[in-house]
């Protein structure tokens, strides 16, 4: 029950931000960000006010292109984008070994595709952990239509000072979440608190590959445009993830960058020189009438100002995201799974 339609977008567009405080919002969002000029220690210490304003502005366009699960997906030929990201759900549980009767805790949920889809394909109750309103308010509508309320719910909470009990949960997981992390081993730390031991927590992470060179002025700015469009503090290494999750007390089960050997490319939805029916939204035609559309509904009045403005950077991030992908300097998929002992 994604939005589907033009007024379905304009109501949600600004999240819970009063509509005529959108474009003061959008002033200051994009200052934080490098492409214009922001620093990374502001973006870290600031980082629940960046996260918020990103997901109130942008949640909409990412519901009205991508549907209720916001992340990309390691994909096979002949698989649809939509049958993708259902395998990459199915994927985690199946690494996590979910079973019926489990607690599981998503961190970084979004609007909750992914917990709704787990938690059915698993017979499993899901909690997802998500510090915006909108996106709860958002989720728990959608789970109540899915008729899974009694199985999913949402906790607004901050992922690094989570109001969970020592040793709660049976399995944690995260899709594309913890990239938001200023920092981390915290971040990680709380995941391993409120884990039960012996049990595992396994991510999706954002990260920059050894490809990148941080002297390369054209990946730098690739770097940037992925920031400033996915609301990031900053995009760790694969290295620094995995050693950032050792640190945090955490045992390696296995790891890998699942983009390194994608039949098909992850960033193939958003790639200018495809062209695709069923996922006509993501394309580069499609985003470009999404555009004109807000433009459109700005000029009347039926979209906040500074709409468009979203539009832009997210289009730039869309840029950036394939380009980096190309180049094979980013990553949206680097997996691994972790143990937290049995004994400290």
């Amino acid at each position: 029950m994604s939005k589907s339609g033009t007024l379905d977008l304009a109501s949600g567009l600004g999240g819970k931000i009063n509509k005529e405080e959108v474009k003061s919002a959008v002033d200051e969002y994009e200052k934080y960000h490098g492409y214009y000029g922001g620093k990374e220690e502001a973006r870290k210490s600031n980082y629940t006010d960046m996260v918020n304003k990103y997901y109130d502005l942008a949640t909409s366009f990412y519901e009205y292109g991508w549907g209720e699960s916001f992340h990309f997906a390691h994909r096979w030929n002949g698989e649809s984008l939509r049958e993708s990201i259902k395998r990459h759900e199915h994927f985690l549980a199946l690494q996590l070994g979910l079973k019926p009767g489990m607690k599981v805790l998503d961190v970084g949920c979004g609007i909750g595709g992914p917990l709704r889809e787990i938690s059915r394909f698993s017979s499993t109750s899901v909690i997802g952990l998500n510090n915006n309103e909108y996106q709860i308010t958002r989720g728990k509508e959608l789970n109540r239509l899915a008729g899974v309320s009694g199985t999913c719910d949402f906790v607004k909470a901050d992922f690094m000072k989570m109001p969970f009990e020592d040793n709660t949960f049976d399995a944690i997981y995260a899709i594309e979440a913890t990239c938001h992390a200023p920092d981390a081993v915290g971040c990680y730390k709380e995941i391993y608190r409120v884990l039960k031991p012996g049990q595992c927590f396994a991510v999706y992470e954002w990260c920059i590959t050894d490809h990148y060179d941080p002297n390369n002025a054209t990946h730098k700015r690739i770097k940037d445009e992925i920031e400033l469009g996915n609301g990031l503090p900053d995009i760790r290494s694969t290295r620094q993830c995995l050693q950032a999750v050792k640190d945090a007390g955490f045992e390696v089960v296995w790891d890998r960058d699942l983009a390194e050997d994608c039949p098909l490319p992850w960033y193939l939805p958003l790639d200018p020189s495809r062209f695709s029916l069923s996922s006509f939204r993501l394309t580069s035609v499609g985003r470009m009438i999404t555009h004109t559309m807000v433009k459109a509904l700005e000029y009347v009045g039926l979209a906040p100002q500074g709409s468009e403005r979203v539009s832009n950077f997210l289009e730039k991030a869309a840029e950036g995201l394939v380009e980096g992908g190309k180049k094979e300097i980013f990553t949206p998929m680097y997996f691994f799974l972790v143990r937290k002992p049995l004994s400290e």
